[in-house]
């Protein structure tokens, strides 16, 4: 904590442009009212579980990204398959990913033998059926997949897509690959995307997490390569600025994230809104950080939850009772696999 405080402080005093440049700033004087609750273990023994999506009853569809199982979490933990999704081919990074419900629809977002793509099914609460592909062609890689699902305040789905190592897609305004992608549930570009495409903001590594606050503001968890990983504030239209910026460039073509860590602290991943914070799950950095938020969207210092405690951490999820599911991704061959891991956490905020 004292590393990323200094970092902090001194981007008050510097700024610098490019790959270089120094940490965002918060610039709101807010602080948590107070520290979540002692997490309780809610299931274990899965692999890699990548997505939390709750269902209307209360329990939680989970993928896990090696296995391509799609799995149900009961309230009290019982863990039963639901289904293995046909055509992913796990590779890397990539595997079944995202996932999203809405009423009787499930969307996943996994990688097959040739991309990376997005597909819906009915749901009946039982079982998925009738497939149906409604986005392909996003660029597939041993990394950057992106991958992260949601449903925003506007009733349109959004989808997070990495550059796959391959930077100057980010920058393509008409590749899928390292963007916001913003469609309806037939997987087309929603009315008023800024480029009239599925596409919402460019210059993206690698998001993984997708949140929005109380008053629909869009925030984006984002890896960084070797010296900042960010939180962004998402405009429709935004370009932020990989690969020709990494942090904060003050670069007026670009967007500056609103928060930046050093890559050792966080390796940022699933991002959840509840309780006033931003809340964000650390892979390398092993911790869930909450960022708290002033009532216009600016943050205030980031603090740092449990440490080296659970490893690594990959999913997180507001559920219906306000708490938040969090999943360990000590399975994904980068971890040191503990007793009962993977596991699912429930947080009270």
């Amino acid at each position: 904590m004292r590393r990323i405080w200094l970092i902090m402080s001194l981007a008050a005093l510097t700024a610098c442009s490019g790959a270089g440049g120094a940490a965002t700033t918060p610039t709101a004087s807010v602080v948590p009212e107070r520290s979540p609750g002692e997490p309780a273990t809610v299931a274990r023994d899965l692999a890699v579980p990548w997505s939390i999506a709750f269902l209307p009853g209360g329990d939680a569809l989970v993928t896990e990204r090696d296995t391509a199982r799609l799995v149900r979490v009961g309230a009290s933990g019982q863990v039963s398959e639901v289904a293995t999704i046909d055509g992913v081919v796990p590779d890397g990074e990539g595997g079944l990913m995202g996932l999203a419900v809405k009423d009787d629809l499930l969307f996943v977002y996994y990688t097959a033998a040739d991309d990376n793509r997005i597909v819906r099914y009915r749901f009946d609460g039982e079982r998925p059926s009738d497939p149906k592909v409604i986005v392909q062609g996003i660029p597939k890689g041993g990394i950057h997949n992106g991958g992260r699902l949601a449903f925003g305040p506007d009733g349109h789905l959004y989808a997070s897509t990495g550059e796959t190592g391959d930077r100057p897609l980010s920058q393509e305004r008409d590749s899928l690959a390292g963007k916001i992608l913003r469609m309806t549930i037939e997987g087309e570009p929603a009315p008023g995307n800024p480029f009239g495409t599925l596409v919402y903001s460019l210059g993206h590594r690698n998001v993984q997490g997708l949140a929005w606050d109380e008053q629909g503001r869009l925030y984006a968890s984002e890896f960084g390569a070797n010296s900042f990983d960010e939180i962004n504030l998402i405009e429709a239209g935004g370009n932020y600025g990989w690969p020709e910026v990494e942090g904060r460039g003050d670069n007026p073509a670009f967007k500056n994230p609103i928060v930046t860590w050093d890559t050792s602290e966080a390796s940022p991943s699933g991002l959840a809104y509840a309780d006033g914070s931003l809340w964000m799950g650390a892979l390398r950095g092993a911790r869930l950080w909450q960022i708290p938020l002033a009532q216009d969207g600016a943050p205030g210092t980031p603090v740092a939850h449990y440490s080296g405690v659970y490893g690594r951490l990959r999913a997180v999820t507001r559920a219906p009772d306000g708490a938040l599911w969090v999943g360990t991704s000590n399975k994904d061959g980068r971890g040191d696999v503990r007793d009962g891991d993977d596991k699912i956490i429930a947080v009270t905020p």
